[in-house]
This record gives structure tokens, sequence and C-alpha cells, in this order.
């Protein structure tokens, strides 16, 4: 007999509720946010168990608890609702939609043999945000005194004297400060850095993913405990919408009555834009590489793509975009066939944008 449980997770409670195949409320329960509670009140549930969480702060750990005691485990990103809400009706809520098949989106959680790397690509990613936002800050400084600061010099340690002296006195504390601060995170960084590389190098596909024009070191290894495997993905257009690489159209008012009665479709503008409902970091790491391909590769097949995208009149923020599903189409190749980029074998199949602006 199958049990639907739906499974609402906070810092100090969880709201268990458990209802039957044919949707009827079996049993509710509130319990402590402890593994060894939640895993024996799981496990003393008869018959297949499918269980169902939110995404939030707790799902990597429930979903890593959890999996061994069910049969199937599910977490959904849901949207805020309107209308009454509680633990309880929450977790009904997860454990109706898992029992109709109503989990319009679903969370992949499953990391393989990339459990490592990913904590270490999350504290590399982490500490390059906040170096980007110390160097940030420091231009602000510079910036609101009225002071020019466009190049890199301004991090530079053998000059930062001279930048901090243009600074009025009261000014030059919080500069020094934030120079202090950079200098520490950049020393974390570099350190993280190291230690993501490291380990990323005990994978076998890492090396054959560094051989794509634009993934290097950093990107190969971001990329692994991201994907995962690439049988998640039926094809590159589904990989494409997972990267925020998707074209989505948009249009209203589409039909139109003839002379003769007949509906016919009206000349309307449709608007045209990128999937909104992706992996944040993909899409920046494949977008980065597409621009270092372009500018280091000059004899490589995606340069050669590009200037001919340029040539037959395509802007050169969509010609970047078209490099960029190339790119995550060659990495999902590689991944599944397990062989090093050849570029003879590159094709320039990838779809061409049409003059419509993507948004």
């Amino acid at each position: 007999m199958d049990r639907y449980i739906g499974l609402d997770a906070h810092s100090s409670s969880c709201t268990v509720a458990v209802i039957g195949p044919s949707g009827k409320r079996l049993q509710t329960q509130v319990l402590e946010t402890n593994a060894k509670a939640l895993i024996d009140f799981i496990r003393a549930i008869p018959g297949t168990r499918h269980l169902c969480l939110e995404e939030g702060t707790h799902s990597n750990w429930l979903y890593e608890v959890l999996s061994p005691h069910v049969q199937e485990i599910v977490v959904a990103g849901v949207r805020q609702e309107r209308g009454p809400k509680s633990d309880t009706i929450d977790a009904f809520g997860l454990a109706g939609k898992l029992r109709i098949g109503a989990v319009e989106r679903r969370v992949y959680k499953e990391h393989g043999a990339f459990g490592a790397l990913r904590e270490l690509c999350q504290a590399h990613n982490v500490l390059v945000a906040d170096s980007i936002r110390v160097q940030n800050r420091i231009k602000s400084l510079f910036r609101s005194r009225g002071i020019p600061c466009s190049t890199r010099q301004v991090y530079s340690t053998g000059r930062r004297e001279k930048w901090i002296e243009k600074l009025p006195a009261r000014s030059q504390p919080l500069a020094e400060t934030l120079y202090l601060e950079y200098d520490a995170l950049e020393q974390l960084r570099e350190r993280a850095e190291k230690a993501m590389i490291e380990e990323a190098r005990k994978h076998a596909m890492y090396r054959i993913l560094k051989t794509v024009p634009g993934i290097g070191d950093i990107r190969a290894a971001q990329v692994l405990p991201i994907v995962v495997t690439p049988y998640r993905f039926s094809n590159k257009r589904s990989f494409w919408s997972y990267c925020g690489l998707a074209i989505v159209m948009r249009s209203s008012s589409d039909w139109v009555r003839t002379q003769d009665g007949s509906w016919a479709r009206a000349m309307t503008q449709q608007t045209r834009g990128l999937n909104r409902n992706y992996n944040r970091v993909l899409k920046y790491i494949f977008k980065g590489a597409a621009t270092t391909a372009i500018a280091r590769c000059k004899d490589g097949p995606l340069y050669r793509h590009y200037q001919m995208l340029l040539d037959g009149g395509t802007k050169p923020n969509l010609a970047r975009l078209t490099i960029a599903r190339q790119v995550a189409s060659i990495v999902l190749s590689i991944w599944r066939s397990e062989e090093v980029y050849d570029p003879k074998r590159v094709s320039h199949t990838t779809e061409r944008f049409s003059e419509l602006e993507v948004v």
C-alpha cells in the first residue's frame, strides 16, 4: 500500500503528514528537527513510502538523511500560494501534490561522487562573491570623493599608499580597513581554489571537460557537482533550459477573423527572451566560457562560427549566446561519450537567432 508523506521543515520543528492512495488523510505529527526522530517516524509508516519536502535551508540535509528510508523522495520548489496557511496545511499539500503528480518543479539533490567537491565549490563561490563585493566598496569609496579608478591598479599592493593619499584624512582609515579585508579574502580565495582543484583532479571526467575551449580548471571543477550526470537531460535543449540558455516566445491575441469567417494567425509582435527558471552558476560558467573561447581561441571552430554569425548580421550579444549554447552542447556530448574534445567534430548546427531582441 502506497503512503504519501509531506514534510514541512523548520529550524526547531517538522510537521509530517501522511495520506493514502485515495487521498484520505491518515495522520499528522509534529516532530523535533532531529535526524533520529524523523527516521524513526518514517520507518514506522507501513507500505511503500513516497516523501515530498520543500526546497529550503534543510532540504540537502533531509534528502541525505531520509532518502535511504523511503522508496521515493522529491524536493519541490514550491511557490508562495494565497489563502490559508499553516504547517499542517503545507505538509498535507505536499503529500497531495506528490500523490497526483502535481509537483511542478522538482529540485535535483543527488550529488553522487561529487559531494566533497560540491562543498568546496560552494566555499570558492562565496569567497569570490565576497571579494568582488569588497572591490566594489573600494572603488565606491574613491568615486564618492571624485577620484576616477576605472583600472585594477587601485587594488595593487605596490601603489596602494598613493591611492590612499588621494583621499581626505578622515576617509583613509576606512580605505585601509577595506584593503585589509580584501587581502584576507584573496588569500582565502586562493586557498579555496587550490583545494577545489585538488579534489576535482580525483575525477577522470575533470580532465576531459578541461579540453573544451573556455572550460578551464575552475569551470570544469564547478560543472561536475552541479550536473553530476549528463543522463539527467534527454537532449541538449533540456540542458540549455537548465542553464538558462533556452528561448521563450511570448505573444497574445494571436488569431483574428477573416472575411470568410475563418480564423487566421494575426501578425502580432512576439516577445523573445531566455527562460528564467535556471541554474545561475551554470549560466555564468557557459557564458564566461563562450567569452573566453572567442577571445583566446581564434584559430578554433567556435571563433569561426562566431565570426560567421556576425557576418550574417547577428548582434554580438546574441552571437555570444549562441556560442555559449554550443559550448554547453559540447560539454554534454563529451561527458556522455567520455571522449576528449575534438575540434574536427564540432558542427555549426546550433540554431541561429532571428533579429528579434532577446530580453
